[in-house]
């Protein structure tokens, strides 16, 4: 990697977490000023979200702090458009649920499935964020070292080594090492997801990045019933689903993840099958219905607390070092 310095210290933090990107709702404008004022490293997940958008809502976090936020996109190609006949079976195995929730049948989705990646990376040079990460993909050399020149602090995500590996040959300043147990889209792109599923022991690591932790604050942009069902999770229930979005996630298991794998329904590819459910997924949220939502979630969802992002950041950075301190006194016992 390029830091001739701690991260933490590049970056001014005086807390050793960030405080994930969630594409969509659950990173809110809010919930990134709330974590970067408390000392952490706030951060917009912005897969979804238009260039000019992007611009206002990372506006508005400076407008309530000084301090340094992060911002992700998923780098991952698109695919081209799908024909209409392509996608019938991927329409119908959803048919039943739009019809559920009282919406009209779904129709062809059309590209593109996301925006512009090359305008969202143009908007990330113009923004200047302190940080910007990249998910299920690299990135080009030349945005690295761009980005780079205008203070930017580029850094990528990996499942596996050969990831990690890869993206420091390209010159990413650091890596984010995604365990097996984490919530949200696997990052995976060299290798099978499934063959990439390695528990987070990151020896060496200078950050903690939480996702899950955050999603029940009152400043989350989470909907109400993704939040109550972390809350009341009292073991592991989640698992792996391609059926949201046309990539392998991790989230709470309902009736929609349940029945799609046991069918084994047709899917369109990544981002085109995230099109095909969009609907259905606004519509569950309005009516709370967790049946049809995806509840992203890692495999500690059950240590989920409602608190406001600050005290959040606070009490968690007090339990890592009581934790620190017992593990030192369990090693000089021995």
């Amino acid at each position: 990697m390029t830091l001739s310095t701690p991260l933490s210290e590049s970056l001014g933090l005086s807390t050793p977490i960030i405080q994930a990107p969630m594409a969509g709702g659950p990173s809110s404008q809010e919930l990134v000023a709330a974590c970067s004022a408390a000392g952490a490293l706030g951060s917009f997940g912005f897969a979804y979200t238009q260039p000019d958008e992007m611009k206002k809502q990372s506006a508005w976090v400076r407008a309530k702090t000084d301090r340094p936020f992060g911002i992700n996109l998923f780098t991952s190609t698109q695919p081209s458009q799908i024909d209409a006949g392509s996608q019938r079976g991927a329409l119908d195995a959803v048919a039943g649920y739009y019809k559920d929730l009282g919406l009209p049948a779904p129709e062809a989705v059309n590209a593109p499935y996301a925006p512009d990646l090359d305008a969202q990376l143009d908007a990330i040079a113009e923004i200047r964020p302190r940080v910007f990460t990249v998910h299920l993909n690299d990135l080009k050399p030349e945005r690295i070292k761009a980005f780079q020149t205008l203070g930017i602090l580029v850094g990528g995500s990996a499942t596996c080594i050969a990831e990690a590996q890869r993206l420091e040959s390209l010159g990413f300043d650091f890596v984010i090492a995604q365990g097996g147990e984490a919530g949200g889209h696997r990052g995976s792109y060299l290798r099978d997801p499934y063959q990439s599923l390695t528990g987070t022991l990151a020896l060496g690591a200078q950050l903690a990045q939480l996702g899950t932790a955050f999603i029940p604050c009152p400043e989350s942009g989470a909907p109400q019933i993704h939040k109550d069902l972390l809350l009341k999770s009292t073991e592991d229930d989640t698992r792996l689903t391609e059926k949201f979005s046309g990539k392998p996630a991790r989230g709470l298991s309902n009736r929609f993840m349940i029945e799609m794998a046991a069918k084994n329904a047709p899917q369109l590819a990544f981002p085109a099958q995230n099109s095909v459910t969009g609907k259905m997924r606004q519509a569950a949220a309005k009516a709370g219905k967790s049946d049809f939502l995806a509840l992203w979630a890692g495999q500690a969802a059950p240590l989920s607390r409602a608190l406001p992002a600050a005290e959040l950041v606070a009490r968690l950075e007090t339990e890592a070092i009581e934790s620190i301190q017992k593990l030192k006194g369990m090693i000089h016992e021995t």
